[in-house]
């Protein structure tokens, strides 16, 4: 099916907004009135400029407050939409979206309503353009879909049709039977289907609607489910993203205008309308690479923690550090870092040791390539020696290399060959294996990173977790896989410049956590200490048998329960932009010691 998107949905100039949803795949684009009485550009020039790049002009939007006024009131909008009918043979648009009224002047008169569509369909068809018309979830009398169609229906114009829009009817309901009327809908009479998710939030629609919509796959709806009802209609027109959301009208529209694609692609899938190379969801985290200009702070960290130094890439400054089945790879060469920076609370770009790729264990690396390449995520160009493994790559939203890889099975190419075994001493072992990374997002990236994480690597996304910081509110969603295998939380700050967002960290997962620590401590690491308060309310909330407390509180770990086990966990101090997590689970807890995560960030700031 087609594909489009309205120019509201992205940031910039219309010149900008239609070159990024050209390169993005997009076939088509609802113009935004507002985007085009800014532009320098005629309605023949843009008209010109969408054919070069060869999308169409599937909707021009929006025309408000036409129907169910007073006649001196309806004759003033015949004039106004007679000026836009001829701008829109301009610009080369057949169709206008008329959302339901929510002017005080309109009357709770359906038959009214009606007669002045039915008016307004007559011009439109002098003009060759269809109207359709759109149920606003806040509209004065007109809310809902089957209301809006109940009227176009008795209108009986050819040139009246429906606009579904999926925030508009998913926000009054969420009932399943709610939405089969879509059914009884002629597919020919809806004109034009509107997508858009949002996060379930108990708010003013009119609010939520204007600055919370998302793509879909991104919030709380079933998009996909309503855009099957629309299917059976017979409705064959364009699948068309309408996003109000104010982060994507700050962020660079292109990569935004892929989010966009990908998120429709993703739908079309679900829906049922489009077949993807199936996911193969990753079974384990075969590495984290650091990438440092100083690898002896962070040697001796790794050390610390009990890893041993066992191999070197036989052609790149690349050392293998590895304990049980945890594998970090240090990376003294110049290396591209993700886009985005963190920075000091001064505004000083912080230096030093960076997370820069992930090795992801895959039951298929083709198949989960070719899968990446579908949703717009191309496997990176590598330099590469004629010797070195196949190892493919992808860029996840916020720059981190994904290489899809597999660790000693004979059937696959093996990444570890690249490296030469040195001499070392046997290590530690007390990490058993990395338990999860925690990916710090960019602030206009987080959505895109959760939707790229599920509909590209076949990872589950858990549900949404604000954090406590001193300085602003963070937000972190974890994705995984069914095993629990591969834990990514993803994490955002509050806003553009803050820098609680702090470094990435790798947790590593311990059958004991207190001999961990205590050999940490005693081969002369430092791990985050915490304040003493913190133990004070632990003694409160929990029972714990005689001098376990006064061990954690020695150690700085910290302890947390629920209904399915427990989990201890403590810090390392921070080496550049990275820190070390020792963490042990047992029986069924599955979190990461959210309640924890304020002491933690404030011990951080603390120490910095």
């Amino acid at each position: 099916m087609r594909t489009s998107i309205a120019t509201v949905s992205l940031s910039g100039s219309l010149t900008e907004k239609l070159t990024a949803a050209a390169r993005a795949g997009f076939d088509g684009v609802e113009i935004f009135e507002n985007d085009l009485l800014a532009s320098p550009l005629t309605p023949e020039e843009i008209r010109a400029r969408c054919a070069d790049l060869g999308l169409g002009i599937d909707l021009y939007q929006p025309m408000r407050d036409i129907e169910a006024v007073p006649a001196e009131e309806f004759a003033r909008n015949l004039r106004r939409a007679r000026h836009k009918f001829q701008l829109m043979e301009r610009l080369g648009a057949d169709t206008v979206l008329v959302c339901s009224s929510v002017s005080p002047l309109a009357a709770d008169d359906d038959a009214l309503a009606t007669g002045q569509l039915s008016e307004l369909a007559d011009l439109a068809q002098d003009f060759g353009i269809r109207v359709a018309y759109e149920a606003l979830a806040w509209g004065r009398y007109v809310s809902t879909y089957d209301h809006a169609w109940r009227i176009v229906e008795a209108a009986g114009h050819p040139a009246l049709g429906t606009c579904l829009d999926s925030f508009h009817i998913l926000s009054r309901s969420s009932d399943p039977k709610d939405l089969e009327g879509i059914e009884d809908i002629p597919g020919e009479k809806i004109f034009f289907l509107q997508l858009a998710d949002a996060p379930l939030l108990g708010m003013d629609v009119l609010q939520w609607s204007r600055h919370h919509r998302c793509f879909p796959g991104q919030g709380g709806f079933d998009v996909a489910g309503l855009v099957k009802h629309v299917l059976r209609t017979g409705y064959d027109g364009p699948l068309s993203l309408e996003v109000f959301n104010d982060v994507f009208r700050q962020a660079e529209a292109g990569p935004t205008a892929v989010d966009a694609r990908r998120s429709l692609l993703i739908l079309q899938e679900e829906a049922g309308i489009r077949a993807l190379p199936a996911p193969a969801a990753p079974t384990g985290v075969a590495f984290a690479e650091l990438v440092t200009h100083d690898a002896e702070p962070l040697g001796a960290l790794l050390t610390g923690l009990g890893f041993a130094r066992t191999a070197r890439h036989r052609g790149k400054p690349v050392e293998l550090w590895e304990q049980g089945e945890a594998r970090v790879l240090v990376n003294t060469g110049p290396a591209v870092l993700p886009r985005f920076r963190l920075r000091s609370r001064g505004g000083t770009p912080v230096d030093g040791t960076t997370l820069t790729a992930l090795g992801l264990e895959s039951p298929d690396p083709a198949a989960a390539a070719r899968r990446a390449e579908a949703l717009l995520a191309p496997v990176l160009p590598r330099r590469r020696a004629a010797e070195d493994a196949p190892l493919d790559a992808v860029a996840a939203p916020d720059g981190t290399e994904l290489f899809l890889c597999a660790t000693n099975r004979p059937e696959l190419p093996n990444w570890r060959s690249d490296f030469a075994d040195v001499p070392h001493a046997p290590a530690a072992s007390d990490a058993v294996r990395i338990d999860h990374v925690a990916l710090t997002q960019p602030w206009h990236h987080f959505d895109e990173a959760v939707l790229f994480h599920r509909g590209v690597l076949g990872l589950d996304a858990q549900e949404s977790v604000d954090v406590a910081d001193p300085y602003g509110l963070l937000r972190s969603r974890a994705v995984t896989n069914t095993d629990g295998s591969v834990r990514l939380p993803l994490t955002v700050g509050a806003a553009p410049g803050d820098d609680t967002a702090h470094a990435r960290h790798i947790a590593l997962a311990t059958d004991d956590v207190v001999a961990a620590a205590r050999r940490f401590t005693e081969a002369g690491g430092r791990l985050l200490p915490i304040p003493a308060n913190y133990y004070d309310d632990l003694a409160a909330r929990f029972e714990f048998a005689d001098g376990e407390l006064d061990t954690y509180r020695d150690l700085g770990i910290l302890y947390d329960r629920d209904a399915h086990g427990v989990f201890r966990h403590c810090y390392t101090h921070t080496v550049g932009r990275v820190f070390f997590e020792l963490v042990q689970r047992e029986g069924g807890y599955q979190g990461y010691g959210a309640a924890n995560a304020p002491v933690r960030l404030a011990a951080q700031h603390a120490a910095r």
